[in-house]
């Protein structure tokens, strides 16, 4: 049948199970949306203030749901606006399809009105993306599109389609699904030459070489990873680390890849990581990396780092090997893919002596608790103990950032979400709205410091007019506290533009200019109090938790030092 190109978009994001859209519309994208008006019924658009808070909610939806994620927006600066939104999720392989519109054909290398070059703008930090030009390329190029982005490592996609194409005809055939395939597998039937979407099995005798590897080690540890959560292959790893009964830390990325309370669980590991995870990476004799990138931020002195033992990175993205740190032996796979076939290879091991060497050192970071000013520690510990255990949490950038993942316990794959690659000031309340919007049954909270909730606060109006119960908690030291802690630590104590005292604005009038409600507290009991109300209330709330200007996130390795000499305890 013949049908506009537009509502062959429509047709097409249904086949793929899309009923969710977070965006903001413009000139270039106005018949996409005039035809999104017929489909109301059967998908929901969610208005963001802004296309950055669009993206970011269309990514933290991908994170928390498994699914992809899928964002609009118009041409010129609406496209633009995305761009840190796409670089987030590629830097976290989040797998989001971005839809743009362009100027029309006729009208493209002209500078003409809001035209842009999204394809190269987005080349750097997409997994792929499409110039659409035709009517008749629309449903190939978005069924590919989904397809790229759910499978092997994920990432973002944009489909850049110019104007003329939504308003023109072509023939479109609704590409038929067995009875028994679901639209989570439909990527399965749908093959380009140019692109391979089956996962690259396991090589066999790789399997069997880490086997031995095991046998052999003494001193065993693993590293969860992002790609852990990103397979929610979170049974699968746990029922490895303990037929290893090998001490387990986890990066950022991989908070909910193994339980925070399990008992092998060491705690973060990195810059900020404990000292049971720093201090058994420095000592083991096996060190096996599952989806792990290992990062700056994780192999702080890639030279050092784990120089006395066998690294093993099992990953599925063949690039990232020996990228960062040398590895002794790697597998190419899925983590629950290589996970499941290791079981079978692996027997049970006894490593109480290993154990008890690791869990000498804290597994959680040590913070003083008196005084009579809020800590943070304490904001984290109320937090956690009265919100659900199941509580999805969204975090933007920063000190408040590494307190949330060192004192909270996350228990499955997305759970936490946070800008782990990119490190997106800004991301937070985006995602939490995403997340909510996917999860609707679940408590969602977004965990941000004034600095960072500048950068978001206005996506308020779109917490509000959904109704959407999200508490933010803010931890207001009025500055930009990350980079005052290292002017501290290594610049003398020279705090260059980095303090907000007197420049407002007041929050909680903020969160009841939109509608909202807000409150100050400065202890313990009045957090208590404030939190208990606010997660009851049935919408959006906003608590400012007053804290010390001098508040530091504990412990602290400095960039380029070894993981185990730290800067402070």
């Amino acid at each position: 049948m013949q049908i506009s190109g537009a509502k062959i978009l429509m047709e097409c994001l249904l086949e793929q199970g899309v009923d969710t859209i977070f965006g903001y519309p413009g000139g270039a994208i106005i018949i996409v949306y005039d035809e999104l008006y017929r489909y109301r019924g059967k998908i929901h658009h969610y208005l963001t203030s802004h296309e950055q808070g669009a993206s970011h909610a269309a990514d933290g939806y991908a994170r928390s749901t498994g699914k992809v994620g899928v964002c609009f927006a118009t041409s010129g600066p609406g496209a633009t606006n995305l761009t840190t939104g796409i670089a987030t999720a590629y830097l976290d392989s989040s797998p989001v399809v971005f839809i743009t519109c362009n100027v029309a054909e006729p009208l493209i290398g002209k500078d003409s009105f809001q035209e842009v070059d999204m394809i190269g703008i987005s080349m750097p930090i997409t997994k792929s993306n499409f110039l659409v030009k035709s009517a008749d390329r629309l449903a190939d190029t978005v069924r590919e599109a989904f397809a790229v982005a759910r499978s092997g490592r994920p990432g973002p996609v944009l489909v850049d389609i110019l104007t003329n194409a939504t308003t023109e005809t072509a023939k479109y055939e609704p590409l038929p699904l067995p009875a028994h395939v679901t639209h989570g597998s439909l990527a399965a039937l749908i093959h380009r030459a140019s692109h391979d979407f089956k996962e690259p099995e396991p090589n066999s005798a790789d399997l069997d070489k880490l086997g031995e590897m095991i046998a052999e080690s003494k001193r065993p540890m693993l590293i969860c990873g992002g790609g852990v959560v990103l397979s929610r292959a979170q049974e699968e790893f746990t029922a490895f680390a303990e037929k290893l009964d090998a001490p387990t830390a986890y990066t950022v990325m991989g908070c909910g890849g193994i339980r925070g309370r399990h008992p092998l669980a060491t705690g973060m590991i990195g810059m900020h990581g404990s000292r049971a995870s720093n201090m058994a990476c420095a000592a083991c004799d096996l060190l096996i990396a599952v989806g792990c990138r290992f990062t700056d931020r994780v192999a702080t002195d890639t030279k050092s780092f784990a120089k006395q033992a066998k690294v093993v990175q099992i990953d599925i993205d063949r690039s990232e090997i020996d990228k960062n740190v040398p590895t002794a032996h790697h597998i190419i796979g899925d983590a629950k893919s290589v996970l499941r076939r290791m079981m079978k290879r692996v027997k049970q091991h006894d490593n109480s002596e290993w154990k008890a060497q690791v869990f000498s050192y804290p597994t959680d970071s040590q913070y003083p608790l008196d005084g009579d000013v809020l800590t943070p520690k304490q904001v984290c510990d109320a937090c956690s103990r009265l919100v659900p255990e199941d509580t999805i949490v969204a975090t933007d950038v920063g000190q408040h950032q590494m307190w949330c993942v060192q004192n909270f316990k996350f228990d499955y794959p997305g759970q936490l979400l946070t800008s782990g690659g990119f490190g997106t000031m800004g991301f937070g309340l985006g995602a939490a709205i995403g997340a909510k919007v996917g999860n609707p049954d679940k408590t969602v909270i977004h965990m941000t410091g004034d600095g960072s909730f500048r950068m978001n606060c206005n996506e308020l109006a779109t917490v509000a007019y959904y109704k959407l119960p999200i508490v933010t908690i803010i931890f207001k030291n009025n500055t930009l506290g990350m980079v005052r802690q290292l002017q501290s630590l290594t610049l003398g104590k020279r705090f260059s533009q980095t303090t907000f005292t007197n420049r407002g604005p007041d929050f909680v009038k903020l969160a009841e200019a939109y509608g909202l409600e807000g409150s100050r507290v400065k202890t313990v009991k009045e957090l208590e109090k404030v939190l208990q109300k606010a997660l009851k209330c049935g919408h959006g709330y906003v608590i400012e938790c007053v804290i010390n200007i001098d508040e530091m996130v504990r412990p602290m390795v400095k960039s380029g030092s070894p993981i185990d000499q730290f800067l402070m305890n």
